[in-house]
């Protein structure tokens, strides 16, 4: 029978698979401005599935939809930034 504190360097050398890296998380914390705007969108379209939509509803997806698109652009011009950030 083997013993499992042998096999145990060998399970622990290597990184964790399933974790994000650093660069991964630093990428959704910039993004997490327009994920938070698509959820509210969401969350205003699923209200009108099941029933007429009123004028109140109609403001409320629009208004969603304008801070989507703010968030898009904002974050097309935080990364437009990033990477223009060359020597002029």
């Amino acid at each position: 029978m083997k013993s499992i504190a042998a096999l145990q360097a060998v399970v622990t050398a290597t990184p964790s698979v399933g974790e994000p890296t650093d660069a991964e998380l630093d990428a959704i914390e910039t993004e997490i401005p327009l994920i938070l705007a698509e959820v509210d969108l969401l969350d205003a379209q699923i209200m009108t599935i099941d029933r007429p939509v009123t004028e109140l509803d109609t403001q409320r997806l629009r208004r969603a939809r304008n801070r989507v698109m703010a968030a898009r652009r904002d974050l097309a011009n935080r990364v437009g930034v990033a990477l223009s950030g060359g020597a002029a």
